[in-house]
């Protein structure tokens, strides 16, 4: 099918170009949340499984409008682009800012879909066109708490995605506005778990058919699990295994500034949690401790809380977990 895409700065050119070229795959980047980002090829044809499994959840056709305010450096902006391509829809791409949506072209009355990540939340409830969007998906980190009220109460349907670049985007999704705890998966895609309780996906019609990931997990069927933490994060503090994101999200609210929670060496129970805080003095570090330890309660509560002058991320914003 044609797409009609309206891209008055030609921001999305490049990568339209190298989707009609004769090579059957497409050149990303992986995220590089564990390390260095890597250059992998993507099938064209597994960009197009994914593209008709998200059009099918949202029913996406010919008479839809998707909204792109990503870079299609990334594989959520390229997957936008497929979708588009893939269904007839017609797509207006922005130049990716912390106010997308801020203006529509003119006659657009309706965003069937639009995909964004959580730091691009905020600008985008503040949009005075948020009334004519229908669904969006959010995806490239979790959401706090507060942001999650902030979507549900905003009346648009919400979706948070899980996936990886490796899997031409998201394979399950999980309704914040319906106040789901749970990612479900799209069509064609099934889970199970490894013996680490890690996630492991069975996607039959795309090329890679099983991909074991790092991702702990609580399956609850075969289409659906509760995402606990990564399995490089896990702390195993006397026998007791710690999802330090788990431990984070108990923390909003609490802790103002940027925070992780990172396991360090204990002589008496091998690992113990502590708290990281971006640019705390030592009276802050001692005040938050006094704090955290009036809400949390045995191994879950951290040992100490330490400074770190200044957090690193990766390319896709996400916090590189260090002891200082």
């Amino acid at each position: 099918m044609n797409a009609h895409i309206i891209d008055p700065e030609g921001l999305a050119i490049q990568f339209v170009e190298e989707w009609h070229n004769d090579r059957p795959y497409v050149v990303a980047y992986t995220s590089g949340s564990t390390g260095t980002p890597k250059e992998i090829h993507l099938l064209k044809s597994d960009m197009i499984a994914s593209a008709r499994a998200t059009c099918l959840h949202f029913g996406i056709n010919t008479e839809s409008t998707l909204h792109l305010p990503l870079s299609t450096d990334y594989i959520a902006g390229k997957m936008m682009v497929v979708r588009a391509l893939v269904s007839g829809a017609k797509l207006i791409v922005e130049r990716p800012s912390s106010s997308p949506m801020a203006t529509l072209p003119k006659g657009i009355e309706k965003v069937d879909l639009a995909a964004v990540v959580p730091s691009q939340v905020p600008g985008l409830l503040a949009s005075p066109h948020i009334t004519k969007l229908g669904a969006v998906i959010i995806g490239g980190g979790a959401l706090t708490a507060e942001m999650e009220v902030a979507v549900k109460s905003s009346g648009i349907g919400a979706w948070a995605t899980y996936g990886m670049t490796e899997t031409c985007s998201h394979v399950a999704l999980r309704n914040i506005s319906a106040g789901e705890a749970s990612f479900r998966a799209l069509p064609g895609v099934a889970f199970s778990t490894d013996d680490r309780g890690c996630l492991v996906i069975e996607c039959p019609d795309r090329s890679f058919g099983r991909l074991v990931t790092n991702d702990m997990v609580r399956l609850e069927a075969p289409d659906r699990f509760v995402w606990l933490g990564r399995y490089d994060n896990v702390i195993n503090s006397g026998g007791i295994k710690l999802h330090p994101e788990e431990i984070e999200r108990r923390l909003e609210g609490v802790v103002t500034q940027p925070y992780y929670i990172v396991g360090r060496p204990s002589a008496r129970w091998g690992e113990e949690a502590v708290l990281v805080v971006e640019g705390a003095t030592a009276d802050e570090c001692a005040e938050i401790l006094a704090k955290v330890r009036g809400i949390l309660m045995g191994p879950i509560s951290p040992k100490a809380v330490l400074s770190k002058e200044r957090f690193i991320y990766t390319s896709s914003g996400k916090i590189k977990r260090f002891l200082p």
